[in-house]
């Protein structure tokens, strides 16, 4: 093992039912574990997502509505999957844009109410798009040598992303095997929420990275505007959007 861990690493892949952080769900999650010794947990789950599968989603992973009606729905192992991956940083491919983001989402569906606040996330396909610019078959292809089998299963996704890891810390001396780094190496930029709505500003403060409001302190316009707040609440964004946006006005307890 090529990583420097100081507490577990969760390498994770989700399939779903779509796209969509909002409206899609998980049908499969697999994960694995990386200790500091080197040990290795391996997971996977099926899940039922309690909406039909559509057929474009099936083409891709191959799961079918009849694969998944008699497992689980993510409520009922929700418990579970926390257990695993609690106190744990996270890993995956395209992760922070969308497999950390629904995950989150799912977990709040599920009243799990998961504190991502210390955790580290490694993406490495950002890592891999910074250094060479290309998708997961080919990274496996040029930095471990091996044709990607079975793509878009999840636990062949997973053992594939922790392997183009390890292969791009052999690679690149540049790289400290740190989490740390990694993570801060990985980010593309710094959210307030998984989804990338609200983000940091150059002061640290929360701003918004869309529509109207681009680029404008959140707190700046829920003074300005209250009923904005309002719209933002019962409009189609995640539900970890909202905890953040409901956060930053109970902090600002003026607003």
């Amino acid at each position: 093992m090529l990583l420097n861990l100081e507490r577990p690493i969760c390498f994770f892949d989700l399939e779903t039912t779509g796209t969509n952080i909002v409206k899609d769900r998980i049908v499969e999650i697999a994960i694995i574990k990386i200790f500091p010794d080197g040990k290795e947990n391996e997971k996977i789950w099926r899940v039922n997502p309690e909406c039909p599968i559509p057929k474009e989603a099936t083409l891709i992973h191959g799961i079918t509505d009849l694969d998944v009606q008699n497992e689980p729905s993510f409520r009922d192992l929700s418990n579970d999957i926390y257990n695993f991956i609690k106190n744990s940083d996270l890993a995956g491919y395209n992760s922070d844009r969308f497999d950390i983001p629904l995950l989150v989402e799912e977990m709040l569906r599920a009243e799990i109410n998961f504190n991502f606040d210390n955790i580290k996330t490694i993406d490495v396909q950002t890592i891999f798009h910074k250094m060479e610019q290309r998708n997961l078959s080919a990274a496996l292809k040029f930095y471990c040598g091996k044709d990607h089998k079975n793509a878009h299963s999840a636990l062949a996704d997973t053992r594939a992303t922790y392997q183009v890891l390890n292969g791009q810390l052999e690679k690149y001396i540049e790289l400290n095997r740190d989490v740390n780094f990694l993570s801060e190496f990985s980010s593309n930029s710094k959210f307030a929420d998984f989804a990338g709505f609200i983000v940091y500003d150059k002061d640290g403060e929360e701003s918004f990275s869309f529509g109207k409001h681009k680029g404008q302190k959140v707190k700046t316009i829920m003074e300005k505007e209250p009923g904005y707040f309002g719209w933002l609440m019962n409009a189609d964004f995640p539900i970890y959007t909202k905890k953040v946006l409901t956060a930053i006005r109970l902090k600002n307890s003026n607003i």
